[in-house]
């Protein structure tokens, strides 16, 4: 029986680090199309799994060593990136150090909740049940 065709698997990092103004989100700014800003994640690799994925993506893109602390949700909207179906994995961790742009990103910055740039794909989406969980503890309801 052949393998069915399916999306592609992605995974998606919400990276939390103090600063000044309390907790800060990094963000890379995308150096390929689609542009705009984006939480660090990348596609996983054979043979890998997605927590792996998603520090390995976190630590080329930014060049910081995550710590995974919670699994927010699993996107699959078929429209969620321009480029073709996929499925992300969305994880919450913790770095410390300087966010720098590397690997596909042509910018990394902290941002707050409160002051967001223009994302690209969901991740505008992702945000607010994130926001959500911080104040409720709770993952968005499947109902």
């Amino acid at each position: 029986m052949p393998r069915p065709e399916t999306p592609s698997l992605t995974v998606d990092v919400i990276i939390e680090m103090e600063s000044g103004d309390g907790t800060a989100l990094v963000l890379i700014e995308r150096k390929y199309p689609p542009p705009g800003w984006a939480l660090p994640g990348g596609f996983v690799d054979i043979g890998e799994t997605v927590e792996a994925a998603a520090v390995r993506e976190a630590k080329e893109e930014t060049g910081l060593d995550v710590k995974l602390t919670h699994l927010l949700g699993v996107y699959s909207n078929p429209e969620r990136d321009p480029r073709g179906h996929t499925v992300s994995a969305v994880f919450i961790g913790s770095a410390e150090g300087k966010p720098r742009a590397m690997d596909d990103a042509k910018n990394a910055g902290l941002f707050t909740l409160g002051h967001l740039p223009q994302l690209a794909f969901d991740h505008a989406e992702i945000l607010e049940d994130y926001r959500r969980f911080l104040a409720t503890g709770q993952v968005r309801s499947l109902n």
